[in-house]
């Protein structure tokens, strides 16, 4: 009898024991007449059988017959019983135990039917633990932790507390802005180097999109590591070559990528200083590692493969629970801690030098600028000169600290930044928005070369 743990990321669906990754492969299913394929024989074909291809089942997990009438005998639940089903049967034997690291788009609903699902297949589930937590087995001294993840169709980010243990702070779920986003963009890029270097379209044929597909996560590799990219594909008898450069395809990322970083310095106050963790998955992203470093501050550090997984393993002991199974949102730190040292971060981004509210731009320099309905005696108030909803008298208020620009909020409507409410403050950079109130002010933070004004 063994424990064996499993990270149940749809991007790749990984089990471990305590010496080695035993599997891994992505939540894809492959649906024709009555047969049904899952995992990488399934993504072999997503390229050739498009429409035939499920990809949502692990994200949006119940018992709902599935959209396309072919195949309204299932749902997304059988999908999953299936490809877990599959799993299991390869790797393990009579009498062991899983542990589930859980991604923080599953839901309390989702879980309980994976647990139902477990259940009928004989799969005895012994710990269900964050995957941020899970991921998380070190003390990050002077700085707040924040893990980042990548499943097939978003971007999970989670800020973590560390009061005697690493503990759930909260997580964000970014929609549509997952790995699939990011390789169909990649695409994209890829076919037009070969169209224009030598005017072969990989995307004419299925086969040679598909082949596109299983290329990709080497050339991403190299991307990484390398200023170009070489890039081939064998189709017909004939090998077509193509260079690439590696920042055409951080450009291309860059939608995803902003996304991710406008969500996550929203998880920080102006005072703290980051720990940003990144999946191995989310580390092999070319120009990912770089952008976070460049535009939140503090340090990044990038996790082995599998080392969700194994950090739920090594720790399940202390997870496992008496009485009902619920999912477990900390753990104890079972490695060194780390000192991370503050750094300026006031150019990260770029450093504004005005506030822009329609064609007036009002300077950052000197005394603090109150944003809010009313004014208050001996301080520097920017006039709002009509009345909104959600705008509290003294709603914030931006000023210069320690090197950097920080907006403060002091109202009970909140103050948003870049569309994200901010808690309590947040360091701004040259392209911010902020916006008080309903529907609201938007004020835009610029450079101006010539910092006078308002």
């Amino acid at each position: 009898m063994a424990l064996l743990a499993a990270h149940l990321n749809d991007a790749g669906i990984l089990f471990v024991n305590d010496e080695k990754i035993l599997y891994r492969e992505p939540g894809f299913a492959l649906l024709e007449d009555d047969h049904l394929t899952t995992g990488a024989a399934a993504y072999a074909s997503a390229s050739l059988k498009p429409r035939s291809i499920q990809n949502h089942y692990w994200s949006e997990l119940h018992t709902e017959p599935l959209p396309d009438r072919r195949f309204h005998h299932l749902s997304s639940a059988d999908l999953v019983s299936r490809q877990l089903e599959e799993i299991w049967r390869r790797i393990s034997n009579d009498g062991d135990e899983l542990a589930i690291a859980v991604p923080a788009y599953m839901s309390n609903e989702n879980l309980g039917l994976l647990l139902g699902i477990a259940a009928e297949l004989n799969i005895p589930i012994v710990a269900m633990v964050d995957a941020a937590v899970c991921a998380t087995r070190r003390h990050y001294e002077h700085a707040v932790p924040a893990h980042i993840d990548l499943s097939l169709h978003s971007s999970l980010l989670t800020r973590l507390s560390q009061e005697g243990q690493v503990q759930l702070d909260r997580s964000v779920v970014i929609d549509d802005n997952g790995l699939l986003r990011l390789s169909d963009a990649w695409l994209r890029v890829i076919a037009e180097a070969f169209v224009q270097q030598s005017r072969f379209d990989p995307l004419h044929t299925a086969e040679t999109e598909q082949i596109l597909r299983d290329k990709m996560p080497g050339w991403l590799s190299a991307a990484s590591a390398a200023q170009t990219v070489a890039v081939d594909v064998d189709y017909r008898g004939m090998t077509h070559h193509a260079e690439i450069e590696s920042l055409e395809l951080v450009a291309a990322a860059a939608p995803v990528y902003q996304n991710i970083v406008s969500n996550l310095r929203a998880l920080y106050r102006s005072e703290e200083t980051p720990a940003i963790q990144l999946t191995d998955r989310a580390a092999s992203m070319p120009g990912l590692a770089e952008t976070l470093k460049a535009r939140v501050g503090g340090e990044v550090f990038l996790l082995e493969a599998g080392a969700t997984a194994r950090g739920l393993i090594n720790r399940c002991k202390t997870a496992r629970q008496s009485g009902g199974l619920t999912l477990s949102r900390h753990m104890p730190w079972d490695q060194s801690p780390v000192i991370v040292v503050a750094k300026d971060a006031g150019q990260n981004g770029g450093q504004p030098t005005h506030l822009l509210l329609g064609h007036n731009a009002y300077s950052l320099q000197g005394k603090p600028l109150v944003l809010g309905s009313q004014a208050a005696e001996n301080e520097r108030w920017l006039d709002l000169q009509q009345e909104m909803p959600g705008v509290s008298r003294r709603h914030c208020v931006v000023s210069a600290d320690n090197g950097q620009y920080v907006v403060t909020d002091h109202s009970r409507y909140g103050t948003f930044l870049n569309g994200h409410r901010i808690d309590g403050s947040a360091v701004l950079q040259t392209g911010d928005l902020i916006r008080i109130g309903t529907p609201g002010f938007e004020l835009r933070l610029i450079s101006a070369e010539n910092p006078g004004g308002s």
